[in-house]
């Protein structure tokens, strides 16, 4: 069929994609969800080839979505989830396309598409997150559509722009101007687009020019951004047509900004368009300055005045600090080493400007803290890559006493650092590493205080109006002060349980400290995160640890949990967090526990991993085999660490509440010369066992495969430890041959329960 008849396959693809749609079906389940994706990478392979067919039917898809009248608040959920869905497949289908290959059709498809996503743009304006959401995604559509469209949207925008030059109306419609934002701009585009702007500015009605003022500057960064290596060249073959479009639009700018408000306004363009200008840059620095840049020289001496305190107005240093953030910023997209006039620059401001951003007996505030806490992160992160060993605000921003919001900034950057290192020039993470030990005790604080504020109060609904920063710092007037310091320290959390999925290591280092110290920190840093799983009333907290504790989990991670003594370290610790999980699912205190079961049996893929990389090793074959079986060797005195003691370990697990017979445990006990209590290892297997026995009568069919294809990995763990000291798999998991069944069978269900 798709041969012989490809418009109506594609056309039954989409329409299938249609139906499936939540808005059509309701609320998804795991099943639906699966469905729909796949849908989704259908359209998205199919677009490749018949690009026309697929766009036009997803452009009429998202149009009827659009017009639905819905009531209720579950309607409302499937309208947003649906419009996410319709639009991440656009985005991904136009970013499939290769470059500068539309022909006519698909053109005229593209402009039927861009009013579709302007009313995203223009009308997902309220604070809640969906609107958030869909804005955001919606911009993804339109930077991809104007990879290979970009005529189509400075089409519009021009239109719109020339249409306000002769409008005499005060309150226009600037949300065309507004798209300058979103749209993907290489060199020549962006000088495209200055000397349009540049060539209208003057015409156009003050509110028009305030949105060119702002919308230029994030077209500047979605340049800098996505062609670092052009920008880069422009500091070492200068572009004369680039910096006389720059220089131009400088000067227009400058003479509109007349009063302080405007000046304000325009400063972080301003030093924009200086930095497109590195001749000019280079003539004042080195004090060679005619009357054509006398201004700029001028503008620059006020930016310093006004970040030092001088300038006689609050709004003029707020101004001056958001301009010297985004010069720092713009300065790490070159290389150190190439010693360009753009750095001297920053030397004379940098200074100045982190101890204005990051005085704690005077944090930095203009009344919008989200906004603050950008521009604090754009600080420090760009500080980091200019110089990466003098990290004095780094220490400010440690230190007990700063501010929470401090304390948020520094977490945040650091993720960045570490997810975000595009340039071979940009130093890495390991530059921080010393800082180890200050960024634990800020985790477990941190964890102790969020914790104990949840127990203390009611889970706190956040409002739907507040984004995320604004839930992370509004540590103001309008709630209890406690619960808003509780909201405050989960936010912060939930950033730390990231910086720690994103590198593990930055935790985890501990220059110059013992074996049994370094296990000690690495065993309450994986309890910190284990408590934190069955948090129900902070989901995505829990999510997140999981996902730190599988990395953790990694054969490189646990490497560091302690290197004097890895194999030991690692049966000690890892076996507490399998008997904490397992008690808390047998308890059914885990609201997801079928999520938490897959998670298991990703744990137990990663302790196979590092076992079977230990066997070889045959100074560590004796842990696999004694700590495995029933000794309790001790390596610190910290088996302690986890959150239930000994004590209520042996007394919760006895050997009797294994479900395998009584002459396996009493084999088990002598193959490992012990006759007294188990260790915890063999408490963790146990409670295991029983929890996934447990699961073998869920009626959540999932549950039931999912525990089953975990007894497979218990085998496994059995096979590898046999197999050091040539001993039957039955020493270690007696009913070896029941649990092979069930694996079996899992493997051959894909429906359905064992009876």
């Amino acid at each position: 069929m798709a041969a012989h008849r490809p418009v109506e396959w594609v056309q039954a693809v989409v329409s299938r994609f249609d139906e499936q749609l939540p808005i059509k079906t309701g609320q998804q389940n795991t099943h639906t969800k699966v469905s729909t994706e796949h849908n989704k990478e259908c359209l998205i392979n199919i677009s490749k080839y018949k690009f026309s067919l697929v766009i036009s039917g997803l452009t009429t898809i998202l149009k009827n979505v659009n017009n639905m009248r819905i009531f209720g608040e579950a309607a409302e959920k499937n309208l947003y989830l649906s419009q996410l869905i319709i639009l991440d497949t656009l985005e991904k289908c136009l970013a499939g396309q290769p470059k500068d290959t539309m022909r006519l059709d698909e053109t005229m498809l593209v402009k039927q598409l861009l009013p579709e996503i302007c009313h995203f743009l223009h009308t997902c304006r309220e604070g809640n997150q969906h609107a958030a959401e869909l804005r955001n995604s919606a911009s993804g559509v339109l930077f991809s559509l104007s990879c290979n469209n970009f005529n189509a949207v400075f089409s519009r925008i021009s239109t719109r722009l020339q249409e306000l030059t002769v409008c005499s109306e005060d309150n226009v419609d600037v949300h065309d101007i507004e798209l300058l934002q979103y749209i993907n701009v290489d060199c020549a585009k962006l000088k495209r687009l200055l000397k349009e702007t540049a060539f209208k500015f003057k015409a156009l009605k003050k509110v028009a020019q305030l949105a060119v003022i702002n919308s230029l500057e994030k077209a500047f960064w979605n340049w800098v951004e996505n062609y670092p290596d052009e920008f880069t060249k422009l500091y070492q073959i200068p572009q004369t047509d680039m910096a006389e479009c720059a220089e131009k639009l400088f000067d227009l700018v400058d003479g509109f900004a007349e009063s302080t408000k405007r000046k304000a306004a325009v400063w972080p363009l301003q030093i924009i368009l200086l930095i497109l200008c590195p001749e000019i840059i280079q003539d004042i620095s080195k004090d060679v300055v005619d009357e054509n840049n006398m201004n700029k020289k001028l503008f620059l001496d006020s930016l310093r005045k006004a970040l030092a305190g001088h300038g006689g107005s609050r709004q003029l240093t707020e101004s001056a600090a958001i301009a010297c953030v985004k010069l720092c910023k713009a300065s790490t997209y070159i290389n150190w080493e190439d010693n360009s006039v753009i750095f001297l620059l920053v030397q004379s401001m940098v200074v100045d400007l982190k101890n204005l951003l990051f005085n704690p007996s005077k944090p930095f505030s203009r009344g919008s803290q989200p906004a603050d806490v950008d521009l604090m992160i754009d600080c420090l992160v760009s500080c980091f890559r200019i110089s990466p060993h003098n990290n004095q605000h780094f220490k400010i921003c440690l230190a007990q006493n700063s501010p929470s919001t401090f304390h948020y900034v520094l977490v945040n950057s650091l993720h960045r650092i570490i997810t975000n290192s595009a340039l071979d020039w940009w130093p890495k993470i390991d530059a921080v590493y010393c800082h180890s030990v200050e960024l634990r005790n800020m985790f477990g604080e941190t964890l102790h205080k969020a914790v104990q504020g949840c127990g203390a109060h009611p889970a706190i609904r956040m409002a739907p109006s507040l984004t995320f920063k604004e839930k992370v710092t509004s540590l103001k007037f309008k709630e209890k002060p406690t619960d808003l310091e509780t909201r405050s320290y989960k936010y912060l959390l939930l950033s730390m349980v990231k910086l720690i999925h994103a590198d593990p290591k930055l935790l985890l280092c501990n220059p110059r400290k013992q074996g049994p110290e370094t296990q000690g920190s690495t065993a309450e840093l994986i309890t910190g995160l284990v408590q934190l799983v069955p948090q129900s009333h902070m989901p995505e907290i829990a999510q997140e640890a999981m996902e730190a504790l599988l990395v953790l989990h990694q054969l490189d991670s646990i490497d560091l949990w302690n290197p004097d003594a890895p194999v030991e370290t690692f049966w000690e610790i890892s076996s507490q967090m399998l008997f904490y999980i397992c008690k808390k699912l047998t308890s059914h205190q885990m609201l997801s526990s079928t999520e938490i079961l897959k998670w298991l049996r990703e744990i137990l893929i990663c302790r196979n991993k590092f076992l079977l990389k230990n066997k070889a090793d045959r100074s560590s074959c004796h842990f696999l085999f004694v700590y495995g079986v029933g000794c309790d060797v001790s390596s610190g005195g910290n088996t302690s660490q986890m959150s239930m003691d000994h004590e209520e370990l042996l007394r919760t697990c006895t050997p009797g509440a294994s479900l395998r017979k009584g002459k396996g445990n009493s084999s088990v006990d002598s193959a490992a010369g012990c006759s007294g209590t188990p260790p915890i290892c063999r408490q963790a297997q146990t409670k295991l066992e029983v929890a996934l026995y447990m699961f073998l009568w869920s009626p959540d069919t999932e549950a039931v495969l999912v525990a089953m294809s975990c007894f497979r990995h218990l085998c496994e763990e059995a096979d590898i430890r046999c197999g050091v000291d040539e001993v039957s798999v039955h020493n270690f998991l007696p009913n070896y041959n029941t649990f092979m069944e069930f694996a079996s069978v899992s493997n051959m269900m894909s429906t359905g329960k064992c009876g």
